[in-house]
């Protein structure tokens, strides 16, 4: 009897052999899919990048490649992107180089001052570096005969890049092949429609002759002025902070601007130093004196660079009292409304000698500027002046005084700190604290001066009325200098050279 063959045993855990043909064919096709849609998803980007570019260059909102056609011109105020495209695309034989100080130049008046076309190219705030760049651009288009740069002392330091804000060197240099940053950059429509909102609502200037021009878009005035002064030297002690090696300075014009000046003996370059407010100047040397002194030190120096080539010229302005003592041409201590551009495109125009630099003059003017901030002294209106006075006895010509502030409290007179005043005169000083009150003498003569009191003893026992009384500024007891010299026996002479400065020589008279 044969036994039957048992049954299979299933064992649902044991290993499967692996399922081949028509089972594997799903993940092929899936696989080819996503290959396909990874394939037309680039080529969708490919093309989309295409199309996005040639409608970019179409519209060359910034006209970077050639001018517009088929509308009237729309200009973006960011100076760093709109250059480029007016250097190479625009008719000109003079370009304006230089940072704020120079937006309010029109070109209307520089051509009849010097002759030929003339285009802005300014940028605000910019570094020297970023002015090199913009000028060799313009003067690599053959088309640039004349160069006219402001030329700050501050543009010559190492820049605050992130507070300027990036700079489009793909738009300056000859390699076309990052323009992708240009072409594929949405945001420069955004300047081109904010340029086409100003046009329409008339709210920002669309013509060469005006651009980036702001002089009728803000207020001018001594008030402003005075208010920015006076928040200045807490807000600026960071100057005193940061300065460069002179070595640095040096090297940084030389590399960024004499090197253009040497490398086109055939291009005229005009160089100015602008004219900030003597406030400006004053809060400079008061936040850092090295700082000012390195300020000095460089405009005399540049000037020699520069006289050594015969297609360059220098103009200072830094010293032109009629406009930095005058408060109500400025919206800030250092930005001079359109009308002061005018005027110093007449004045280079003409060859000025008051402002034009020279082997004779170079020294001079730099120790001009520091004259008039150490001898700068405020009315009680608010108005700068520059107070120089003289002190001595005999025949020869006396020093010249150093006071650490003078005040103006009114017409024929100066408030210096009293001790000062004393040394000065040669005078003792006995002050009592309990009494607020202050005794001088100078030989025979003695006078007695009271805190905030109008009159003064003198030594005989009468009384004079003082037309300004001793008085506390800043911690320090100030005495009215000219009417107290007089009761000490000195002649006082006064002079005005000019409108904004004054002049007192002090004269010991000989005894009775």
């Amino acid at each position: 009897m044969q036994t039957p063959n048992p049954a299979p045993i299933h064992r649902p855990n044991a290993a499967q052999p692996p399922v081949r043909g028509a089972a594997a064919q799903p993940a092929r096709a899936t696989a080819k899919a996503a290959k396909r849609m990874l394939a037309w998803t680039a080529l969708f980007a490919v093309g989309f990048a295409l199309l996005a570019s040639l409608v970019t260059y179409a519209a060359d909102p910034l006209q970077f490649y050639h001018k517009p056609f088929g509308y009237r011109p729309v200009f973006s105020s960011e100076q760093r992107y709109q250059n480029p495209g007016l250097a190479l695309h625009y008719d000109y034989d003079t370009i304006i180089i230089g940072t704020s100080m120079t937006e309010n130049f029109l070109p209307s008046e520089v051509d009849k001052a010097l002759g030929g076309k003339t285009l802005k190219l300014s940028i605000r705030g910019s570094t020297a570096d970023e002015q090199y760049k913009i000028a060799k651009l313009a003067i690599e288009t053959g088309k640039v005969k004349r160069v006219l740069w402001g030329l700050d002392y501050f543009a010559l330091k190492t820049g605050d890049q992130d507070a300027a804000g990036p700079f489009p060197d793909y738009l300056y240099d000859d390699n076309r092949w990052n323009d992708y940053r240009y072409l594929l950059n949405y945001s420069v429509y955004g300047q081109f429609f904010k340029g086409i909102f100003k046009r329409v609502t008339g709210s920002a200037p669309q013509s060469l002759e005006t651009l980036y021009n702001w002089n009728d878009s803000v207020r001018f005035g001594k008030k402003l002025v005075l208010k920015d002064y006076r928040s200045a030297a807490n807000e600026e002690a960071y100057f005193g902070l940061n300065e460069e090696p002179l070595d640095v300075i040096k090297s940084h014009f030389e590399t960024q601007v004499l090197s253009l000046a040497k490398a086109h003996p055939e291009i005229d370059f005009i160089f100015y130093y602008p004219p900030y407010s003597v406030l400006r100047e004053a809060v400079w040397a008061a936040t850092n004196e090295a700082r000012f002194g390195n300020q000095l030190a460089m405009d005399v120096w540049m000037f020699r660079q520069f006289d050594a080539l015969p297609n360059a010229k220098v103009y200072d302005f830094q010293t032109a009292g009629e406009w930095t003592y005058d408060l109500d041409l400025y919206k800030d201590l250092s930005h001079h409304n359109q009308d002061v551009n005018s005027a110093i495109a007449a004045a280079i125009g003409r060859d000025d000698p008051r402002y034009r630099m020279t082997k004779e003059n170079a020294q001079s003017l730099s120790d001009e500027l520091a004259q008039q901030v150490r001898t700068l002294a405020m009315t009680e209106a608010g108005d700068p002046k520059s107070v120089r006075v003289y002190a001595g006895g005999g025949k020869t010509a006396p020093p010249e005084a150093s006071f650490s502030s003078r005040i103006i409290p009114g017409q024929g007179e100066l408030l210096v700190p009293a001790k000062e005043a004393a040394a000065l005169l040669g005078a003792t000083f006995d002050w009592n604290q309990s009494a607020k009150m202050l005794v001088m003498a100078h030989g025979s003569a003695r006078v007695t001066l009271t805190l905030d009191k109008p009159a003064a003893g003198t030594g005989d026992g009468g009384k004079v009325e003082l037309a300004y009384p001793a008085r506390l500024v800043g911690g320090k007891l100030h005495v009215p200098l000219l009417q107290l010299a007089e009761l000490l026996g000195f002649r006082v002479d006064a002079e005005q050279p000019n409108g904004w400065s004054l002049q007192y020589t002090l004269t010991l008279q000989a005894a009775k």
